[in-house]
């Protein structure tokens, strides 16, 4: 699985493929782009379903964080 999450921090634009590791604080959010299996090259299980619901209560969490 590869991520890519874009993040604002002063000038610089920083790249994260993983969730956690976005800084608490930061300035904008740039690119939010979670990777999501396409779902007819893959059976989604109900777990798989779980995981990928939560994305976007992370990128409203990720918005919160962002600097006023």
């Amino acid at each position: 699985m590869k991520h890519r999450f874009v993040i604002l921090i002063g000038t610089e634009l920083h790249t994260y493929d993983n969730y956690e590791d976005i800084p608490l604080e930061f300035d904008n959010v740039i690119e939010f782009k979670p990777y999501i299996p396409e779902e007819h090259k893959h059976d989604h299980t109900d777990h798989d379903h779980e995981e990928l619901s939560k994305w976007n209560d992370k990128l409203k969490e990720l918005m919160k964080r962002e600097k006023k």
